[in-house]
C-alpha cells in the first residue's frame, strides 16, 4: 500500500524539479481535486533577496505545487513524475514577500484536467494563515 499519512516530507521522487531548483518540500494533502504544500525559504534559495522571498520564488512555488499533485497521483498508480511545464499564469497577485526562514503553504485546487493539461486555482498563505498570493495557473504535462 502506498503512504497516504501526511504531511509526506520525502518528495524529491514526485516533482520533476531538482536541487537547488525545488520551491516545494513537503506534501500537505492530497485529493483528486485538490494538493497542499508546504515551503520553507531557506537562506540558500536562488529567490531570495534582501531576506525576502521574490515573486518567481512564489510563481515557481505555485507551479510546483501542482507538479506535486501530478507526481503523487502518478506515485499512487506506480508510474514515475512526468515532466510539465506552466502553459499559462493569469490574474496572479503578490500581497506580499515572505521573509527567510517562513514557511509558506499553498494549496491548489483543480479547476479543470483534460489530456494533460490542468486549469487550477492557487492560494499561497503564510504561517498565520493570511494570503500571500493567489492566481490561476494551466499546466501542461510534456509529451
Amino acid at each position: 500500500m502506498k503512504n497516504t499519512k501526511f504531511p509526506i516530507t520525502n518528495i524529491k521522487h514526485l516533482i520533476p524539479q531538482k536541487e537547488p531548483f525545488e520551491m516545494v518540500d513537503t506534501l500537505l494533502g492530497f485529493s483528486e481535486t485538490s494538493v497542499a504544500s508546504s515551503f520553507k525559504i531557506t537562506e540558500n534559495n536562488l529567490f531570495l533577496k534582501d531576506n525576502l522571498f521574490l515573486e518567481p520564488g512564489i510563481i515557481e512555488n505555485m507551479a510546483q505545487t501542482v507538479a506535486l499533485h501530478t507526481g503523487y497521483d502518478y506515485f499512487l498508480r506506480d508510474e514515475p513524475a512526468p515532466t510539465g511545464y506552466i502553459g499559462s499564469i493569469k490574474k496572479v497577485e503578490v500581497f506580499y514577500l515572505p521573509k527567510l526562514n517562513e514557511t509558506i503553504t499553498t494549496e491548489a485546487e483543480i479547476l479543470h484536467e483534460f489530456m494533460g493539461v490542468t486549469m487550477v486555482k492557487i492560494e499561497v498563505f503564510n504561517t498565520k494563515k493570511e494570503v500571500i498570493a493567489s492566481g490561476q495557473m494551466k499546466t501542461v504535462i510534456a509529451s
